[in-house]
């Protein structure tokens, strides 16, 4: 158990603190749970600078740090669109989950061809975490900072990093479209078997 791993299931253990703190009814609660999530996703860019600097790059870590990432994420996103159960914030929460889903997908079968490289994280796909990570911090923390409404900037972000998240999704399929169309006989036998796991 490498130390990138286990940030890796901290990151994974605070999703039902992040929760439970976030319904509590407390003015402390929104500025706490921001520092939780912040915590988070501070830990999903030390666990991967310390397993380069380190050398302990592990398959364990590698499948669990995007599963992590994705349900921190995830959780967020619904917990929040709960709280502001409007069609203007529904409609770029399901479009990050929904777009998370199909791209880890497009990874897995990619990967069953061993064709996983032509999908690996491009930068594009680190600057829409990036922009989600903080749109969705200033969202749950939603208090002024210096004078500035932080739900306001986290809101404009929040459309953004959509489109950016959108748009990664374009090119991760783009990437992937050779392979798809080369791939044509996948047997109905595998889609079943991965169904059924």
């Amino acid at each position: 158990m490498t130390l990138p791993t286990r940030l890796t299931l901290l990151r994974i253990f605070l999703i039902p603190i992040f929760i439970v703190v976030f319904y509590l009814p407390y003015e402390w609660s929104p500025v706490i749970s921001a520092a939780i999530f912040g915590l988070a996703a501070i830990t999903d860019w030390l666990d991967g600078f310390l397993a380069r600097k380190l050398n302990q790059a592990s398959a364990l870590g590698a499948f669990l740090d995007p599963v992590a990432d994705k349900l921190m994420v995830a959780v967020a996103l619904v917990l929040l669109t709960q709280k502001h159960p409007t069609l203007y914030f529904a409609i770029p929460s399901a479009v990050i989950i929904c777009r998370e889903i199909a791209v880890s997908a497009l990874r897995e079968w990619m990967a069953e061809l061993g064709e996983s490289a032509s999908v690996a994280v491009s930068m594009m796909g680190k600057v829409k975490t990036t922009a989600q990570m903080i749109a969705i911090l200033l969202l749950l923390y939603a208090q002024p900072i210096a004078g500035i409404d932080s739900f306001y900037v986290g809101y404009v972000l929040f459309y953004v990093a959509a489109v950016l998240t959108l748009w990664s999704m374009v090119l991760y399929i783009n990437a992937a479209w050779p392979m798809l169309m080369r791939h044509k006989g996948v047997t109905l036998d595998n889609d079943v078997n991965r169904n059924n796991q």
